[in-house]
């Protein structure tokens, strides 16, 4: 058991201490994020964009009390932009005033130049060296298979070797959330090597308690009716279905247009807070808005 996963002894815990931070999870989640705690496992989050997948790295670094480091994956990521690199500015720097002092001797300015001081370390190498830490590697489908294999291996020894250091290896290993928002499928390989957790859209209540818990100062009857719209639009066979993210965004608008209540045009006029491809906006003007209010819950 480990500093980390020992300030838990249940899902439960963690469900409670994640729900302290404002971010709520069901069930599967709460396990998911105990036995990645437990087990030292990455816990591999998958699922449409905005469904919450970042933001519960962000929740876990603050129920542990760690600090949250981001990598965020893109085309053409290598190791160097991900683990670490040599500061070559310095380093001729010290040559410079190695020179100016008149030393001369190859070798010790050879060992001199990949000193410690000099490693510039990117997340990956920052999260091995920070004890704890929650390593949130963001979007890994966007990466190539070559950079895959790479974090297989580091996550699977929480180690690194840099031939001018030697091995390092961590104290404690990082807590790693995966997410990926399946442009691609990413490896078998390394999900073996996570827990797994698919991030549904949630259902009607527990959409509208993230909207309360996120907005206190919106009106109950605003997110009531706004996270059933959502609803609603999921099903109009949308380009990029809305997520969590973009129902909070959209009450946020309507809460900064001075709304306490939405109706049809003021729903419509609003739709680029939720919506964000032409196609969609299009098929979105076609939702019956009145019958979706009307049948919205109803809160006083």
């Amino acid at each position: 058991m480990t500093e980390i996963d020992g300030q838990f002894d249940g899902p439960e815990e963690v469900r409670a201490s994640l729900e302290a931070t404002g971010y709520l999870v069901d069930e599967g989640l709460a396990v998911a994020c105990f036995l990645a705690l437990r087990l030292a496992r990455p816990i591999f989050c998958e699922g449409d964009a905005g469904v919450g997948k970042t933001a519960l790295a962000a929740a876990l670094a603050e129920a542990l009390g760690a600090p949250l480091i981001r990598l965020q994956c893109h085309e053409g990521i290598d190791a160097s932009q991900a683990l670490y690199d040599w500061d070559f500015p310095r380093q001729l720097l010290h040559l410079r005033a190695a020179e100016a002092a008149g030393i001369t001797d190859a070798d010790r300015l050879e060992s001199e130049l990949y000193d410690r001081r000099f490693l510039v370390a990117r997340p990956l190498l920052r999260a091995l060296e920070t004890r704890p830490s929650v390593l949130l590697v963001d979007e890994i489908d966007r990466a190539d298979d070559e950079f895959e294999a790479f974090l297989l291996e580091l996550l699977s020894e929480y180690a690194v070797t840099i031939p001018e250091l030697g091995t390092l290896r961590a104290e404690v290993p990082p807590v790693v959330v995966l997410t990926s928002n399946r442009t691609r499928e990413v490896h078998d390989a390394l999900k073996r090597r996570c827990l797994y957790h698919w991030f549904e859209h949630p259902g009607f209540g527990r959409e509208l308690a993230i909207v309360r818990r996120r907005l206190p100062g919106v009106s109950e009857r605003l997110a009531a009716q706004v996270t059933a719209l959502v609803q609603a639009l999921r099903g109009q066979d949308l380009v990029k279905p809305p997520g969590v993210a973009e129902t909070i965004d959209w009450a946020q608008a309507l809460d900064a247009l001075g709304a306490s209540e939405v109706d049809a045009e003021l729903a419509v006029s609003t739709l680029g807070s939720v919506l964000k491809y032409r196609e969609d906006v299009e098929r979105g003007r076609g939702l019956d808005f009145a019958a979706v209010l009307s049948g919205a819950m109803e809160v006083p």
